[in-house]
């Protein structure tokens, strides 16, 4: 037996010189490669007639932080319209693609687009169900004396966690705010805390909440690119409860008030999403758009009327729809490629994406995409499910317009011992 090992290892050596790959030359003024990575083309899915964005797109995961990027700046692209306001965002929902946006991260007042927190929150509760719908809540005098817009509620008078909820939506009554934030953390300066724990979470790094309700204070703000984030995560971990952003009106205690965000009244595609204003703040509206299966995010912070950030925020979201495509590159599950795994138990590993990607750009411009793969080099056993391989970036006209962290979409156990030797030999050739 003492004789057999060394003849296992020629073999194996043998076996690995005659495997090995004959070098190929260089191109002339060809970039090397990044150490520890291979760089390749990709075609380019889309070089026939794009695929629409998906029906049914994949949501990522419930609480996780929305990832926006800005688009590049295409040669020859759309350019953006100018806006009335202090600052902007247009955010395209499916791709996470900033169209435009101005002042984007600038700290300013919220004033009442804060409930937009405050709901995310009422939302998580009935989903965890620490509250319900038809729950009856105390009216305390403190809620009953809030000042500025009201629902009208009153401490002798029944109310539902349901006509609440509405009041805040609809009516944005600061007295049902404070009610619901007594009714989920006892007072209202324990909700302002869970306010800005979820901020943090959520990855809103330009917030910070003093109140439930967005009334002035210093150390109350936030940004147009933070409150885009927060509407992106609150339609899409709380579809069920969405449609209650486009209520035109609602009546509570004999007295019948309307929404104050207009677009709901003259763009049918139009579904919210909340409208705010204080003297310092200025007028303010985040509003949501559907056309086809492109969802359009629009913050307008600090117009000077409030028929002027309707108007603003109507002119970005049509410039949005008008001059940009959303569409779906690569789908979710799918392979787009395979790798090269050494000492495995399997020579190669599909590799792409759990979640479907899309990507924005100037209309007609798909086809002229050009992807190039990023992949782990040499990527050795075992290799898990799930586990990032590479990365594949997407450009236009020399322009980056995304990436992508490519995963494994199989497991590789380890190979034999044999098979470890075999290839240990062959990598050392290799990478001489």
């Amino acid at each position: 037996m003492m004789f057999m090992r060394p003849f296992t290892l020629s073999c194996a050596l043998a076996l690995a010189i005659c495997a090995l790959p004959l070098p190929t030359l260089a191109q002339p003024g060809a970039p090397a490669p990044a150490a520890g990575t291979t760089t390749s083309a990709l075609p380019n899915p889309l070089a026939a007639p794009p695929k629409p964005a998906a029906a049914t797109a994949e949501a990522a995961p419930t609480a996780a932080a929305p990832v926006l990027t800005p688009l590049a700046q295409i040669p020859g692209g759309p350019v953006a319209p100018s806006v009335d306001a202090a600052a902007w965002t247009l955010v395209d929902m499916l791709s996470g693609q900033v169209l435009t946006s101005s002042n984007g991260d600038e700290r300013r007042e919220p004033a009442s687009l804060t409930k937009l927190m405050t709901t995310y929150l009422v939302f998580q509760a009935l989903k965890a169900k620490t509250i319900d719908l038809g729950q009856v809540v105390p009216v305390s005098e403190n809620a009953w004396r809030t000042g500025g817009s009201r629902m009208f509620i009153e401490p002798r008078k029944p109310v539902t966690v349901d006509e609440l909820i509405h009041g805040v939506i609809v009516q944005s009554g600061n007295d049902a705010t404070v009610a619901l934030a007594e009714l989920i953390a006892g007072t209202t300066d324990a909700f302002v805390e869970r306010m800005n724990r979820e901020a943090a979470k959520l990855g809103l790094t330009g917030t910070h909440y003093a109140d439930v309700n967005g009334l002035p204070n210093p150390q109350h703000y936030s940004t147009a690119n933070d409150i885009a984030k927060l509407t992106v995560a609150l339609i899409r971990d709380f579809p069920e409860y969405y449609p209650l952003f486009a209520i035109k009106e609602y009546r509570y205690n004999n007295i019948t008030q309307s929404n104050r965000n207009r677009l709901l009244w003259s763009d049918p595609t139009v579904d919210g999403v909340k409208t705010g204003h204080t003297e310092a703040a200025g007028y303010c509206l985040v509003a949501s758009a559907k056309r086809g299966e492109r969802r359009l995010v629009a913050v307008v912070l600090g117009a000077s009327t409030d028929a002027g950030r309707a108007s603003e925020s109507q002119k970005l979201l049509n410039w949005g729809f008008q001059s940009f495509d959303t569409v779906a590159l690569y789908q979710s599950g799918k392979p787009i490629t395979t790798l090269r795994v050494w000492k495995g138990a399997k020579k190669d590993v599909n590799a792409g994406f759990l979640a479907a990607r899309y990507v924005t750009l100037p209309k007609g411009e798909a086809p002229d995409l050009a992807l190039t793969l990023e992949s782990k080099e040499p990527l050795i056993a075992p290799v898990l499910l799930s586990q990032p391989v590479g990365v594949v970036k997407v450009s236009l006209k020399g322009q980056p317009v995304a990436q992508f962290p490519l995963i494994a979409l199989d497991e590789v156990p380890l190979a034999s011992v044999f098979g470890r030797a075999v290839d240990t030999v062959r990598l050392w050739f290799t990478r001489r």
